[in-house]
């Protein structure tokens, strides 16, 4: 009994020894880099969706062909996505793991979290399409438990600060038109509402969602707008007669956009803090879509991999049309930006003017939080 009860008390010992090791790492660190979380869709998934059994997967080659390691990630990407290059910029040692890869623990678990699933919206029912995908609610669930698993290391109160202190990335909104509204024609949702009504109805359930974030420790927030939906290859091989962007969907994104902001204030006026920033990221991709040759791109229609009109049909796959040159195309899918293009849309959010971020830009929110920290 003497040695079990040595061995139990060798072991407590342990672990606590870990717990004051990675209080003390945490600690020590807070100062390098702010903890970085991640919310919403196949833009900012970095590899959530591997772990599910689902279609909207990007674990296969050519995905991931100019990563460091030319491998698929589970990002819907040549390379890096937003998330990551907005990590990258704000001095993350790394881009925060996907919530679901088991590597995601110890003092990894202080640097943040993906919780992203490519396919979801902001309403339940959109990416049904997709059977098993991680849906905006539960990715909130998701970070209420990585919140507990954290104070199991690092203590309630250090993790409350952790979250307070951190910088949070959502990116909702793309697929409730894409791959809900506008999926088929006479949709459930399209009979049930007209455009604008659609609109102001998201736009209401997107609050919620935003509030509960704000409820959940969230005190910087980063809110992406819809992107150029009407423009993507995908919507141009379907809808476009000679390259021209599908208007309707345009029209959506124009009627989102504007009052997705306005609500965003809103808030911040009711909360008397600037917590919810948003990213005007159609302004941002209508730049180089209306004029590549001046980024530096050959083509703003044309997606790099795929297949038929636009390289805009089906999926990016092994036997699809793929570009040699990632950096001259805007699109590398059907749906979502080259590398090159997220580098652009994130130089605008870390130094846009208030068109592009309202009411601020990344660098302006670091310098204002770094005489807080």
């Amino acid at each position: 009994m003497a040695t079990s009860s040595s061995a139990t008390t060798n072991t407590t010992l342990c672990s606590i020894l870990y717990a004051f090791f990675l209080a003390t790492l945490f600690i020590g660190s807070r100062v390098e880099a702010r903890a970085f979380f991640v919310f919403g869709d196949s833009l900012v998934d970095s590899g959530n969706n591997n772990y599910l059994v689902t279609t909207a997967r990007a674990d296969a080659p050519p995905y991931g062909i100019d990563s460091p390691n030319h491998r698929p990630s589970g990002r819907f990407s040549n390379g890096l996505n937003i998330a990551d290059i907005i990590s990258e910029s704000i001095g993350g040692r790394e881009s925060p793991l996907p919530y679901l890869n088991p590597a995601l623990n110890g003092p990894r678990l202080l640097v943040g979290a993906n919780f992203a699933s490519a396919g979801v919206g902001i309403l339940n029912d959109t990416g049904v399409q997709f059977v098993n995908i991680i849906g905006i609610s539960q990715q909130l669930t998701n970070f209420q438990q990585y919140q507990q698993r954290v104070s199991a290391l690092i203590g309630v109160s250090e993790t409350q600060r952790l979250v307070k202190e951190s910088l949070v990335l959502i990116t909702l909104g793309g697929n409730d038109f894409v791959n809900n509204y506008y999926l088929v024609p006479f949709s459930a949702r399209s009979r049930q509402f007209a455009i604008p009504d659609y609109v102001r109805y998201l736009i209401s359930e997107y609050q919620k969602i935003l509030l509960r974030l704000y409820g959940l420790g969230a005190r910087r927030v980063l809110v992406t707008g819809t992107g150029p939906l009407g423009c993507v290859p995908a919507e141009l091989a379907m809808r476009s007669r000679n390259g021209e962007c599908a208007t309707e969907l345009q029209r959506a994104a124009s009627l989102f956009d504007p009052q997705l902001t306005d609500m965003l204030l809103r808030l911040n006026s009711q909360i008397g803090s600037n917590v919810f920033i948003a990213a005007n990221t159609q302004l941002m991709n209508n730049d180089f879509i209306r004029n590549p040759q001046a980024f530096g791109f050959t083509t703003s229609k044309v997606a790099c991999c795929g297949q038929g009109p636009y390289n805009g049909l089906g999926l990016c796959t092994q036997l699809s049309n793929l570009c040699p040159n990632r950096d001259v195309y805007a699109f590398w899918d059907a749906f979502h930006p080259s590398e090159r293009a997220n580098r652009l849309i994130v130089d605008q959010i870390m130094t846009g003017s208030l068109q592009y971020m309202n009411p601020m830009n990344l660098t302006t929110i670091m310098e204002l939080d770094s005489h807080f920290s």
